[in-house]
């Protein structure tokens, strides 16, 4: 499985972003999809996953504010980030996880937030 990432980019706070995340090769054996993302000196952490049936989970430092969805048909996840702050500041990685526990990554993209 090969991911794609892209979105990121610069952004004031307050303000939104969008990342989209393709999976390509074996699409068939994933299960999860999600992004996590890794601030300067901080370990890399969840941030949101949505399953192949539509269940969600999120960090709570992003409840309410970033929106998790996935377009099987696609093989797409995307990561709707509104009211950003300073602290969503980080590399963002698109993950997915297979049926049988296997992991996967994309290759980052760059979030930053301004004040």
């Amino acid at each position: 499985v090969q991911l794609q990432a892209s979105g990121g980019g610069l952004v004031q706070a307050v303000g939104c972003l969008r990342l989209s995340c393709a999976a390509s090769g074996s699409t068939g054996s994933i299960y999860v999809m999600g992004w996590y993302r890794q601030a300067p000196g901080k370990q890399r952490e969840l941030v949101a996953r949505i399953t192949k049936s539509g269940i969600m989970n999120y960090a709570d430092s992003v409840k309410g504010r970033f929106t998790i969805s996935r377009d099987n048909a696609k093989n797409t996840v995307y990561l709707q980030m509104n009211s950003l702050k300073l602290e969503d500041t980080g590399v963002y990685y698109c993950n997915a996880e297979s049926f049988l526990a296997s992991k996967y990554w994309g290759q980052g993209t760059l979030v930053t937030v301004s004040s």
